[in-house]
Formats: C-alpha cells, structure tokens, sequence
C-alpha cells in the first residue's frame, strides 16, 4: 500500500523500498518568480503523486573532465511546474509524528550545478537509520545570486529558509521532529549555511548544521557583485537589469555564465571581479562583510574538510603538473602570505613534492581548511573532522580531493553513481563509521569525540584507521593567523 502524508499544500503519496523506507519524491514546497523572492506553493486536490523526481533548476553542464565524474541530473519543468521541490525519505511515515531527527540536506556545485535529484544524495541510508532525511532544490547561477538593483539578493538562500520553513510546518507528518533539524550541506551548500547561521529569518529553523568543505568565508560584496552584473551584461548586450535579464533566454543566460567564469580564470584581476578573483566564483552570496556566527548563535556545528581538496581541479584536468613555481609564488602572495617563508614552510612536510602539490596543499588550507577551522574556534563546542582516505583514481592522483567524502557520508560507496569518484572496492568500514558520526551527531549532538578548543584542537581524521589527532599540522594553521 502506498504511503501517504499530509502537508499544509495537500496530500502526497510516496513509494515503499525494499529496505522498508518510505520516500516522497519532487514535493513542491515553494514557487520561484524571476528574480523575485520565494512565494508559497500553489495547495492541491486529492492526492498527488510524489514518486519521480521533480523538475530541477537551469543550468549548464559540468565542463570536462569534471562531467565525468560528478554526476548531473537533468529534468525539465512541464507547464507550470516549479523546479522549487524537495525529497523526503522517512521509515516512519505516519499522520502523527514520530519525532525522530530530521536532516536536511543543501547540495553543492559552485553555486551554478547540481540538484537534489542526484543520485548521488538518495537518503535511503538515513532513514534506514532511524533520521527523516530532506534533500531541496534552490535556484542557481544567475536565477540564484546576481547582484540586481531593485530585487532582493540571494535568492538562493531565501529559497533555502523557504524549505527549512516547509519543514518546521509539514515534516511531523513525515514523522520527523521540527525541533531537532540538522542542516547539512557541502562545498556551496556548506557555505549557503554559513551564511544562514548569520541570517535572522533562519534563526530557529534548525538546531544543528554539518558544513563539508565550505564555510563562512565565501561571499562577495555588493561592490565586486556589481562588477560580475555589469560584465555579464555587456557580454549578453543588455542593460544590468532585472528586466533584461529575465528576457534573455535560458539558452543564451546558461553558456554565458559558464564563459564568465572562464574569464576570471584566464585573468583573476581582483580590480576587474573583486572577491571572485580569488575563488573563481562568479555567483555565490552577496553580503557586506564577512561575520562569524556568534558563540551563543544557538546552533550546534560539525565543520571540516578533506585534506587534498584542490586535487580534483588540478588532477583530472591536468593542471597539477603545469603548475609552475612562478604560478606558486604568485598564489602565496595573493593569499597575503610571504612567500618564502610559507613555501619553505609547506615544503618541510612534503620535501618531494612538486608545485602543484604544494599548490594544492595552500589553496586547500586557504579555500577549506581554514575557514573551518575559524568556524569551529568562533562557536564553542564544535566538532573539527578532516577526511584523509585518498582515492585510487587517476593513479591514485586523484586523493583526498573535494567531495570525495559524499559517498561515505550518504553510505553508497557502492554505488556506480560513486565509481568515477572512488573508484572500486571503496572501504566499507570507513562509510560505516562517517555516515554514523553524521546520524550520531543529528541525533544527539555527539558525532563520537570530543570537541574542538584552542587548547587540545581535536580534530577527527576519517580514513582507513579513523582516529582523532590534536592539532593536526599546527605550523601550517599557524600561518594563517590574522589573513584568514
């Protein structure tokens, strides 16, 4: 028999799996008016089905190589459908609430790629382990994060309150708890959260937040947004208006973004694109400063990285051994370090390693590492985690690169939507242990070890032999005190 749940637009009704989870696929829980804010979803007779994924956001392709290893889910909007849904996967289902977690879930993609539709991010796993599990669509790329005058900034981000809000109202049906939401997100939807942490409208819509390899440190001010707005439309020949905006079609707008933030690579001149000239990010938040959250923010934080994460822009492409030290130097001096002194210093470590190597090695502290690490120093009683386990692909090349963890979080290291990432024979034991650190913490706010402070700095190290260390590399760390 089909499950069906009641929610305040109207009636839904999922699909049983052989593990004994009920899911409840492409629920609309808002509608996206061009670049205007989030508006209520449009109430239904009867009962809807909610068995196939539901439309998901405009967007281009990941370029090569990247396409071939993170999968893409594409579907399109039919009439009057709204690409604004979410998933629920629950094992109780029921009218009256079971109150168990609930973990909603922010997928990545610099902000211009992915959807909740991957099947990547399929949350059988946690339901099967007792945790309602919410995946959410939101806008991207232009839709999302363009600067405009005279609508509202981050669409994207407001799209995201607007699913947390649909939880608070609908997810007891589910038999989730609306008191113990566990927001988690990795890469842009780790660093959509950390701005959430700062934002007023999110405050109490969750209680605890997991941020994978993004944190607070990535935004760009409305000066430098104005800057992408401007050069995007004299690219499309437009006026930088909504109005005009919403008339280019989505098949002009898409390649145009894609060519955009090919530009700033080919010349990262902070005086043409502010900010994104240092994280190649065209759209992403717009906000006037940078702010940790506050130690009392009310939100208990897990927060980390992988230890090789800039390896997946540098490995599959090639790049990691066209890295000069030229390119090096220069790297170290726009991140504000010496660069003899902070070369000499990742080197000791690393005495064979190439550039690219030791690029990598910086603009993983700079991009992740750090900005955890600040996050988990600002909110006492946060846990630190770092992810080691080095994948064989490419040779072995390829390590612990970003997002390399996912498939270990969502406990599909088996699955062959993970195998261009993981290649074969992924270790189980270790997706048992960070897929129960992330129910562990959902459920009670303990992912296993003790948390992190300025004193013994514990920080988890997840690979074949997960341990925690003190202080991992604190020289390094050390470094950056007072640039980032």
């Amino acid at each position: 028999m089909e499950p069906v749940c009641t929610t305040r637009q109207g009636q839904v009704s999922g699909r049983i799996s052989v593990e004994g989870v009920a899911s409840f696929l492409g629920v609309p829980y808002a509608k996206a008016p061009r670049f205007g804010p989030p508006e209520p979803a449009e109430p239904w007779e009867g009962i809807r089905p909610a068995v196939a994924y539901g439309p998901t956001p405009p967007k281009a392709r990941y370029a090569p190589p990247l396409d071939a290893l993170i999968p893409e889910t594409f579907v399109a909007a039919g009439p009057g459908e709204s690409y604004l849904n979410l998933n629920v996967w629950t094992p109780s289902p029921t009218s009256g609430g079971a109150g168990l977690p609930v973990m909603v879930w922010i997928h990545g993609g610099s902000f211009t790629n992915g959807s909740s539709a991957d099947p990547t991010y399929d949350g059988t796993a946690f339901a099967r382990d007792g945790v309602v599990l919410v995946s959410v669509n939101y806008r991207l790329g232009t839709e999302g994060f363009l600067h405009l005058a005279g609508v509202p900034d981050n669409r994207g981000l407001l799209d995201q309150i607007a699913a947390l809000e649909w939880v608070r109202d609908n997810i007891a049906s589910f038999g989730g708890d609306p008191g113990r939401v566990t927001v988690f997100g990795e890469s842009a939807g780790a660093m959509g959260i950390g701005v959430l942490l700062g934002t007023e409208r999110a405050r109490g819509l969750f209680r605890r937040a997991i941020l994978e390899s993004g944190a607070t440190h990535h935004f760009l001010r409305p000066a430098s947004a104005a800057l992408i707005t401007a050069r995007l439309a004299e690219k499309l020949g437009i006026e930088p208006t909504a109005a005009a905006f919403a008339a280019v079609p989505e098949d002009v707008l898409r390649p145009a973004q894609a060519e955009l933030r090919a530009e700033i690579g080919a010349r990262p001149d902070p005086a043409l694109w502010g900010e994104a000239a240092l994280n190649m990010m065209p759209f992403e938040p717009v906000v006037d400063e940078h702010v940790l959250p506050a130690s009392d923010c009310g939100v208990e934080l897990l927060v980390g990285s992988n230890r090789e994460e800039y390896l997946l822009f540098l490995v599959p492409t090639e790049r990691l051994r066209l890295v000069s030290e030229a390119r090096l130097r220069g790297a170290a001096e726009t991140y504000g370090l010496d660069p003899d002194k902070a070369l000499a210093l990742y080197r000791e470590s690393r005495p064979q390693a190439m550039p690219g190597e030791i690029f990598d090695a910086l603009t993983t502290d700079w991009f992740y590492r750090v900005p955890a690490i600040r996050l988990a120093e600002a909110v006492p009683g946060s846990h630190l985690y770092e992810f080691a386990w080095r994948s064989p692909r490419f040779d072995g090349r390829l390590g612990a690169c970003h997002a390399v963890e996912l498939g270990f979080v969502f406990d599909l290291v088996g699955s062959d939507a993970y195998t261009p990432m993981l290649g074969e024979g992924a270790p189980q034991a270790l997706a048992d242990t960070m897929h129960g650190a992330w129910v562990a913490f959902a459920t009670t706010g303990d992912p296993g070890w003790a948390p992190y402070d300025r004193d013994s700095r514990t920080t988890m190290v997840f690979d074949e032999e997960s341990a925690t260390v003190d202080d991992p590399r604190p020289q390094e760390r050390e470094l950056w005190d007072g640039l980032r």
